[in-house]
């Protein structure tokens, strides 16, 4: 971070359901380029904060930044903010990939036309140029043969691939990965974490919520742990998996390593 400039800003995020507090003042710097894993146990509030940053949930408290946007929100002269508008905040989502662990798909759409929809809704790219950079990147996620297939024809690792192809596609400036292997069967794992390698590699800024610690080892810039809605550690992977400071950090890897 120190010699990169932040493209992901987070400021004293705070997120409660009813009583509970889920997030409890989260900040946060992603530099333009880097790879941060966020590891912890079910219902750390890890989710939930990849979710706040492209405004899926609304913070309770605290602002997000990507780039120079207020990611929801417009300041007013008196130092409020105020929520934008479903159109402004998709207008937003466009420099935001998101990844999630079901896929989500449209099932009555092709693989080809499940890449090209947003392009051309969204960003009203012509039908010829949104096909030409859906099959390059069709073909960098090693689907290209199957351009014409149903998603309900595909493996469960193949619709997560066509599904990161498809957030490409936005010419995002951010990747978000919400734990993208938790729902496919162990031997479909390694084909997506394979795509996943190639985009740290090509400089994508990515923040990815994540089980597989063999992963965020060999990829991440930066490893956080959080418990209980904080970041408890922070560090690179040898310093949080290799050497952790903090007890909760310890009595979670030791069950995990």
């Amino acid at each position: 971070m120190a010699d990169r400039e932040a493209l992901v800003r987070l400021r004293n995020i705070h997120k409660s359901f009813g009583h509970v507090e889920v997030l409890s003042g989260i900040d946060l710097d992603v530099a333009a380029g880097e790879v941060v894993c966020l590891i912890g146990a079910s219902g750390s509030g890890k989710s939930t904060l990849l979710r706040c940053v492209n405004h899926l949930e609304r913070p309770d408290r605290g602002r997000v930044y990507v780039g120079d946007h207020l990611i929801g929100y417009e300041e007013r002269a008196d130092g409020r903010l105020h929520e934008l508008s479903p159109r402004r905040i998709n207008a937003q989502r466009t420099d935001i990939g998101m990844v999630f662990q079901h896929f989500n798909l449209f099932p009555h759409l092709t693989v080809l036309e499940n890449v090209i929809e947003a392009p051309m809704r969204v960003r009203r790219l012509d039908r010829a140029t949104a096909t030409a950079t859906a099959r390059d990147l069709l073909d960098r996620v090693g689907m290209a043969h199957k351009e014409d297939a149903y998603p309900r024809t595909l493996s469960g690792g193949q619709q997560q691939r066509v599904a990161i192809a498809r957030g490409l596609a936005m010419r995002p400036k951010l990747m978000l990965f919400d734990e993208p292997t938790s729902a496919l069967d162990p031997e479909l794992v390694g084909e997506v974490l394979d795509v996943m390698r190639d985009l740290a590699r090509s400089g994508m800024t990515m923040i990815v919520v994540t089980h597989e610690m063999a992963f965020a080892r060999e990829v991440a810039g930066r490893i956080a742990f959080m418990s209980g809605g904080e970041i408890v550690e922070i560090g690179t992977p040898a310093e949080v998996l290799g050497n952790p400071q903090h007890e909760r950090t310890r009595a979670f890897l030791s069950k995990v390593l």
